[in-house]
């Protein structure tokens, strides 16, 4: 089973965005720090969800558990509905990239429980401010 922790983070909302994806499992230790430009924090945590996923069927994985703190992206996938229009793209992109998968998982983590995605997406934006 591979792990999937995301997260997302954002100077100002909107501003300046990161994510950041920490895989673990079979044999996988992945870590990935992106700058995704100037954005809100929820469209960046639903980038952070799907590019997640992307890198979760590269490693050709047949049992996805995804790890979020951000709420809203996890009761969309549980609900596979977003009310707001902006989210919907995203939303359908994750949905037919979670198909692809035997099982799927995703997961409500605290903060405290999701450092090391939260560190990768707080990276990201410093490494484009330097």
């Amino acid at each position: 089973m591979l792990e999937v922790y995301i997260d997302a983070a954002s100077a100002g909302n909107p501003g300046p965005s990161g994510i950041g994806i920490f895989i673990k499992g079979e044999g996988h230790h992945i870590q990935i720090s992106e700058y995704i430009g100037q954005t809100n924090n929820h469209i960046a945590e639903f980038t952070a969800l799907v590019r997640g996923l992307e890198e979760a069927l590269k490693l050709s994985s047949n049992l996805v558990s995804v790890r979020s703190d951000s709420k809203i992206v996890v009761a969309s996938m549980e609900k596979e509905y977003v009310k707001n229009e902006e989210f919907k793209p995203y939303l359908e992109q994750a949905l037919a990239l979670v198909s692809s998968f035997d099982l799927f998982f995703i997961k409500w983590v605290p903060d405290t429980q999701n450092k090391a995605a939260d560190a990768l997406a707080r990276k990201a934006i410093q490494k484009e401010k330097n």
